[in-house]
């Protein structure tokens, strides 16, 4: 009994999420102010083998190539504008999870909204142009018609 209680035990803590920590104790600044900076910076650039995460998150090896980038460029004394700029002109514009606005992004800023805006005035045209339903007092059929049902619809002779 003990023996299933301590496996049921092992099975919850293996399943229990951890919480997993990129940034190696090797790179942790002295300054805690210059690492907060760092972090906050590093929050902001995208992993480039990752590419979803950040590169605090990631632990692939060019993430942590730029986390210690950031705090090296940090110690020499730019501000946080120029360590993250010196990384951009460095990889590119990919390397920002959120990408600037700018002319050269405009389509990747406003294509949802016109896309959204298009569809909602598709469906309004094409609903707008729809034949209404007959009302249920019009006739729909013709003399003929109404003759021909009529005459289907009345009980068979014996």
């Amino acid at each position: 009994m003990k023996s299933l209680a301590a496996l049921a035990i092992a099975v919850l803590l293996a399943l229990t999420p951890t919480a997993s920590f990129a940034v190696n104790p090797d790179e942790l600044l002295a300054d805690p102010v210059l690492e907060a900076r760092a972090e906050a910076i590093g929050t902001s650039l995208r992993c480039l083998v990752c590419q979803n995460e950040s590169i605090e998150a990631s632990d692939a090896d060019l993430a942590h190539d730029l986390r210690v980038l950031v705090r090296e460029r940090l110690k020499a004394g730019d501000t946080d504008d120029q360590a993250k700029q010196y990384i951009v002109d460095r990889y590119g514009e990919f390397v920002l999870l959120q990408p600037v606005f700018a002319p050269h992004t405009l389509i990747l800023w406003l294509a949802a909204p016109a896309l959204i805006v298009i569809g909602a005035l598709v469906l309004f045209i094409t609903g707008r142009r729809r034949k209404p339903l007959a009302t249920a007092g019009s006739n729909v059929l013709s003399a003929e018609e109404i003759e021909a049902l009529e005459k289907l619809s009345a009980p068979p002779e014996r």
